[in-house]
Protein backbone atom coordinates (compact mmCIF):
# COMPACT_ATOMS: atom_id res chain seq x y z
CA UNK A 1 0.00 0.00 0.00
CA UNK A 2 1.42 3.53 -0.77
CA UNK A 3 0.58 5.51 2.54
CA UNK A 4 1.81 8.33 0.95
CA UNK A 5 -1.01 8.23 -2.81
CA UNK A 6 -3.76 7.39 0.06
CA UNK A 7 -3.61 10.49 2.01
CA UNK A 8 -2.94 12.27 -0.75
CA UNK A 9 -6.54 10.91 -2.62
CA UNK A 10 -8.83 10.79 0.84
CA UNK A 11 -7.31 14.38 1.58
CA UNK A 12 -8.23 15.48 -2.52
CA UNK A 13 -11.64 14.29 -1.77
CA UNK A 14 -12.49 15.25 1.89
CA UNK A 15 -11.40 19.14 -0.19
CA UNK A 16 -13.64 18.31 -3.01
CA UNK A 17 -16.59 18.36 -0.67
CA UNK A 18 -15.38 21.21 1.31
CA UNK A 19 -15.64 23.20 -1.95
CA UNK A 20 -18.67 21.96 -2.99
CA UNK A 21 -20.40 23.29 -0.20
CA UNK A 22 -18.49 26.31 0.33
CA UNK A 23 -19.75 30.08 -1.31
CA UNK A 24 -19.60 29.37 -4.83
CA UNK A 25 -19.86 25.74 -4.83
CA UNK A 26 -22.95 23.74 -6.23
CA UNK A 27 -25.99 24.84 -5.39
CA UNK A 28 -27.78 21.90 -4.98
CA UNK A 29 -24.99 20.36 -2.83
CA UNK A 30 -24.85 23.44 -0.80
CA UNK A 31 -28.83 22.62 0.22
CA UNK A 32 -27.99 19.07 1.29
CA UNK A 33 -29.07 18.07 5.15
CA UNK A 34 -28.56 14.74 6.68
CA UNK A 35 -32.17 14.11 6.01
CA UNK A 36 -32.18 13.91 2.34
CA UNK A 37 -29.34 12.14 2.14
CA UNK A 38 -29.99 9.53 3.87
CA UNK A 39 -31.45 7.77 0.56
CA UNK A 40 -28.63 8.25 -1.12
CA UNK A 41 -26.58 6.40 1.42
CA UNK A 42 -28.99 3.44 1.40
CA UNK A 43 -28.98 3.40 -2.64
CA UNK A 44 -25.40 3.82 -3.11
CA UNK A 45 -25.31 0.80 -0.01
CA UNK A 46 -27.26 -1.65 -2.19
CA UNK A 47 -25.60 -0.28 -5.55
CA UNK A 48 -22.54 -2.18 -4.13
CA UNK A 49 -24.35 -5.36 -3.30
CA UNK A 50 -25.66 -5.72 -6.99
CA UNK A 51 -21.87 -4.93 -7.94
CA UNK A 52 -20.53 -7.51 -5.90
CA UNK A 53 -23.14 -9.82 -6.65
CA UNK A 54 -22.68 -9.26 -10.64
CA UNK A 55 -18.62 -10.23 -9.74
CA UNK A 56 -18.24 -6.61 -11.33
CA UNK A 57 -14.70 -5.59 -9.92
CA UNK A 58 -14.45 -2.18 -12.15
CA UNK A 59 -18.39 -1.58 -10.69
CA UNK A 60 -17.60 -2.60 -7.05
CA UNK A 61 -14.41 0.01 -7.37
CA UNK A 62 -16.62 2.82 -8.82
CA UNK A 63 -19.68 1.98 -6.70
CA UNK A 64 -17.69 2.23 -3.41
CA UNK A 65 -16.37 4.92 -4.38
CA UNK A 66 -20.12 6.48 -4.33
CA UNK A 67 -21.02 5.62 -1.41
CA UNK A 68 -17.83 6.25 0.35
CA UNK A 69 -18.63 10.03 -1.08
CA UNK A 70 -21.75 10.11 1.08
CA UNK A 71 -19.91 9.20 3.93
CA UNK A 72 -17.67 11.89 3.31
CA UNK A 73 -20.53 14.48 2.91
CA UNK A 74 -22.36 13.62 5.91
CA UNK A 75 -19.09 13.85 7.94
CA UNK A 76 -18.87 17.23 6.45
CA UNK A 77 -21.89 18.07 7.45
CA UNK A 78 -21.45 16.78 11.34
CA UNK A 79 -18.52 19.31 11.03
CA UNK A 80 -20.12 22.26 9.88
CA UNK A 81 -22.15 21.85 13.06
CA UNK A 82 -19.19 21.45 14.86
CA UNK A 83 -20.36 17.69 16.02
CA UNK A 84 -17.37 15.89 14.68
CA UNK A 85 -15.25 15.55 11.26
CA UNK A 86 -13.76 12.57 8.69
CA UNK A 87 -10.70 12.11 11.08
CA UNK A 88 -12.66 11.25 13.56
CA UNK A 89 -14.78 8.86 12.15
CA UNK A 90 -11.41 6.92 10.81
CA UNK A 91 -10.10 7.42 14.54
CA UNK A 92 -12.86 6.31 15.83
CA UNK A 93 -13.52 2.98 13.83
CA UNK A 94 -10.02 2.41 14.07
CA UNK A 95 -10.29 2.24 18.02
CA UNK A 96 -12.81 0.06 17.76
CA UNK A 97 -12.12 -2.53 15.39
CA UNK A 98 -8.87 -3.26 17.86
CA UNK A 99 -10.88 -3.22 20.57
CA UNK A 100 -13.65 -5.77 19.06
CA UNK A 101 -10.19 -7.78 17.71
CA UNK A 102 -8.46 -9.02 21.34
CA UNK A 103 -6.99 -12.15 19.76
CA UNK A 104 -5.44 -10.14 16.79
CA UNK A 105 -4.25 -7.13 18.98
CA UNK A 106 -4.36 -8.13 22.30
CA UNK A 107 -3.78 -11.63 24.51
CA UNK A 108 -7.33 -13.05 23.88
CA UNK A 109 -7.33 -16.95 22.37
CA UNK A 110 -9.87 -17.89 20.14
CA UNK A 111 -10.25 -21.46 18.73
CA UNK A 112 -12.46 -20.55 15.91
CA UNK A 113 -14.87 -17.86 14.15
CA UNK A 114 -17.55 -18.83 16.36
CA UNK A 115 -15.49 -17.54 19.63
CA UNK A 116 -14.47 -14.28 17.44
CA UNK A 117 -18.56 -13.78 17.30
CA UNK A 118 -18.98 -14.33 21.04
CA UNK A 119 -16.23 -12.07 22.16
CA UNK A 120 -17.28 -9.22 19.70
CA UNK A 121 -20.96 -9.26 21.83
CA UNK A 122 -19.11 -9.36 24.82
CA UNK A 123 -17.15 -6.83 24.16
CA UNK A 124 -19.80 -4.78 22.43
CA UNK A 125 -22.37 -4.97 25.57
CA UNK A 126 -19.58 -3.95 27.92
CA UNK A 127 -19.08 -1.11 25.45
CA UNK A 128 -22.69 -0.44 26.18
CA UNK A 129 -22.50 -0.37 29.90
CA UNK A 130 -25.41 -3.29 28.96
CA UNK A 131 -23.84 -6.43 30.99
CA UNK A 132 -27.36 -7.33 32.84
CA UNK A 133 -29.87 -5.49 30.27
CA UNK A 134 -29.77 -8.26 27.63
CA UNK A 135 -33.05 -5.91 25.82
CA UNK A 136 -29.74 -3.82 24.22
CA UNK A 137 -28.64 -6.28 22.51
CA UNK A 138 -32.18 -6.26 20.28
CA UNK A 139 -31.77 -2.47 20.51
CA UNK A 140 -29.35 -2.40 18.43
CA UNK A 141 -30.39 -3.95 15.83
CA UNK A 142 -31.85 -0.93 12.92
CA UNK A 143 -35.38 -0.90 12.55
CA UNK A 144 -34.43 0.19 9.25
CA UNK A 145 -32.96 -2.68 8.29
CA UNK A 146 -34.47 -4.49 4.96
CA UNK A 147 -37.25 -6.73 7.04
CA UNK A 148 -35.50 -9.92 6.44
CA UNK A 149 -32.24 -8.95 7.40
CA UNK A 150 -33.06 -7.23 10.68
CA UNK A 151 -34.88 -10.87 11.20
CA UNK A 152 -31.58 -12.60 10.78
CA UNK A 153 -30.20 -10.10 13.16
CA UNK A 154 -32.76 -10.47 15.81
CA UNK A 155 -32.63 -14.21 15.52
CA UNK A 156 -28.91 -14.47 15.69
CA UNK A 157 -28.91 -12.04 18.74
CA UNK A 158 -31.19 -14.30 20.59
CA UNK A 159 -29.57 -17.58 19.67
CA UNK A 160 -26.29 -15.79 21.64
CA UNK A 161 -28.66 -15.01 24.40
CA UNK A 162 -30.40 -18.25 24.75
CA UNK A 163 -28.06 -21.63 22.84
CA UNK A 164 -31.47 -23.71 23.46
CA UNK A 165 -33.23 -21.44 20.24
CA UNK A 166 -30.36 -22.51 17.67
CA UNK A 167 -31.62 -26.19 18.04
CA UNK A 168 -31.84 -26.97 14.42
CA UNK A 169 -35.03 -29.95 14.93
CA UNK A 170 -36.91 -27.94 17.09
CA UNK A 171 -36.87 -24.87 14.22
CA UNK A 172 -37.04 -27.11 11.73
CA UNK A 173 -40.27 -28.70 13.43
CA UNK A 174 -41.65 -25.20 13.65
CA UNK A 175 -41.55 -24.41 10.13
CA UNK A 176 -43.32 -27.37 9.27
CA UNK A 177 -45.71 -26.97 11.70
CA UNK A 178 -46.13 -23.51 10.72
CA UNK A 179 -46.77 -24.57 6.98
CA UNK A 180 -49.48 -26.67 8.38
CA UNK A 181 -51.25 -23.81 9.48
CA UNK A 182 -50.78 -21.89 7.03
CA UNK A 183 -52.17 -24.38 4.64
CA UNK A 184 -55.02 -24.90 6.83
CA UNK A 185 -55.75 -21.49 6.67
CA UNK A 186 -55.15 -21.08 2.90
CA UNK A 187 -57.93 -23.85 2.52
CA UNK A 188 -60.64 -21.96 5.24
CA UNK A 189 -59.78 -18.82 2.91
CA UNK A 190 -59.23 -17.17 6.16
CA UNK A 191 -57.35 -14.06 5.05
CA UNK A 192 -56.79 -13.40 9.24
CA UNK A 193 -55.30 -16.28 9.76
CA UNK A 194 -53.19 -16.42 6.50
CA UNK A 195 -51.36 -13.08 7.24
CA UNK A 196 -50.69 -14.70 10.89
CA UNK A 197 -49.18 -17.98 9.47
CA UNK A 198 -47.63 -16.51 6.44
CA UNK A 199 -45.58 -14.14 8.85
CA UNK A 200 -44.86 -16.57 11.31
CA UNK A 201 -43.59 -18.71 8.52
CA UNK A 202 -41.33 -16.18 7.18
CA UNK A 203 -39.46 -15.41 10.24
CA UNK A 204 -39.09 -18.95 10.98
CA UNK A 205 -37.85 -20.00 7.68
CA UNK A 206 -35.11 -16.94 7.93
CA UNK A 207 -33.97 -18.16 10.77
CA UNK A 208 -33.56 -21.74 9.79
CA UNK A 209 -31.64 -20.39 6.97
CA UNK A 210 -29.35 -18.74 9.46
CA UNK A 211 -28.75 -21.87 11.05
CA UNK A 212 -27.48 -23.72 7.90
CA UNK A 213 -24.89 -20.63 7.39
CA UNK A 214 -27.16 -18.35 4.97
CA UNK A 215 -28.85 -15.74 4.73
CA UNK A 216 -32.01 -15.29 3.85
CA UNK A 217 -31.91 -11.32 2.79
CA UNK A 218 -28.96 -12.43 0.47
CA UNK A 219 -30.75 -15.59 -0.74
CA UNK A 220 -34.26 -13.75 -1.72
CA UNK A 221 -31.71 -10.96 -3.67
CA UNK A 222 -29.76 -14.21 -6.03
CA UNK A 223 -33.44 -15.99 -6.31
CA UNK A 224 -34.90 -12.55 -7.48
CA UNK A 225 -32.18 -12.27 -10.21
CA UNK A 226 -32.05 -15.62 -10.96
CA UNK A 227 -35.88 -14.90 -11.60
CA UNK A 228 -35.70 -12.08 -14.05
CA UNK A 229 -33.32 -13.72 -16.20
CA UNK A 230 -35.32 -16.64 -16.50
CA UNK A 231 -37.94 -14.56 -17.52
CA UNK A 232 -35.36 -12.46 -20.04
CA UNK A 233 -35.09 -16.04 -21.50
CA UNK A 234 -38.66 -16.63 -21.56
CA UNK A 235 -39.14 -13.15 -23.64
CA UNK A 236 -36.67 -13.51 -25.93
CA UNK A 237 -37.47 -17.19 -26.78
CA UNK A 238 -41.22 -16.06 -26.93
CA UNK A 239 -42.03 -18.83 -24.31
CA UNK A 240 -45.59 -18.77 -22.83
CA UNK A 241 -44.98 -21.34 -20.30
CA UNK A 242 -42.76 -19.02 -17.74
CA UNK A 243 -44.02 -19.68 -14.02
CA UNK A 244 -46.02 -22.60 -15.14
Amino acid sequence: MDSDKLSRAVVALVELVTRLRSPGGCPWDAEQTDSTLKMYLLEEAYEVLDAIEQSSPKDVCMELGDLLFQILFLAHLAAERKEFDFTEVVEKITEKMIRRHPHVFGDTSVDNAEDVALNWAKIKAEEKGAHQKSSSVFESVPTNLPALLRTHRLSERASRLNPGLANGEKIWNKVLGQFETLKSAVTREDRGSVREAMSGLLFSLSNLTRLWGFNAENLLRLANQEFLECFKKAEKGGSQSFGD
